[in-house]
């Protein structure tokens, strides 16, 4: 294992969390539904305690939360885009249209947070020691959340935009209603909804 590229995954997946809270407070402002905006404030305060769950890993591995790195900076600047996006969206477009870019940059947020926790997942398999313990326990508690937000957001993204083009969606998605949390599940709730 690469050991400094571990390092950069666990910086990268900080300030992946850190750029999740802001996201979710931008698209927060957006959620029309009172579903959809529960939903998003649960995901909120569970991105923020990934936010402590990545700084205890930081702490394990001997690391400072504080260090910069070129991959951190452009997980930031990529975060900071989607949030600029989701305002431009709530001050140029309809309130409609605002919501579903907020769907779309979330579900982008979430692309990447969720391939952060399953890389996280396979690095503690390689390892030993009080590092794979701390990787192990870290993601046993973060995997199932991750799954949930992907997989519902990318179902409220698409459900939302054939609502906009004057179709019937299904509002809740069908991620949201069979709980979807593996990529299969999704693939089934789409395929029994007719999508």
């Amino acid at each position: 294992m690469d050991e400094k590229q571990l390092h950069e995954l666990l910086y990268q997946a900080l300030e992946t969390e850190l750029g999740g809270v802001q996201v979710y407070e931008a698209a927060l402002r957006c959620a029309r539904r009172e579903d959809l905006q529960e939903e998003w404030q649960r995901y909120h305060e569970q991105t923020t305690r990934h936010v402590g769950i990545v700084q205890g890993l930081l702490e394990a591995f001997g690391l400072d939360a504080g260090t910069e790195t070129p991959g951190r900076a452009v997980v930031r600047h990529i975060g900071q885009s989607l949030v600029q996006a989701i305002d431009m969206a709530l001050d140029g477009g309809t309130p409609d249209d605002a919501q579903l870019v907020a769907a779309e940059c979330v579900t982008l947020a979430e692309t990447k947070d969720h391939q952060n926790w399953e890389l996280i997942g396979l690095a503690a398999e390689r390892l030993t020691g009080e590092h794979k313990k701390a990787l192990l326990e870290a993601h046993s508690d973060v995997q199932g959340d991750e799954d949930e937000h992907l997989y519902h957001t990318a179902g409220w993204g698409r459900e939302l935009w054939i609502q906009s083009l004057g179709m019937r969606a299904v509002l809740p998605p069908p991620e949201e209603e069979r709980d979807v949390k593996t990529a299969i599940g999704a693939a089934r709730a789409k395929k029994a909804a007719g999508r």
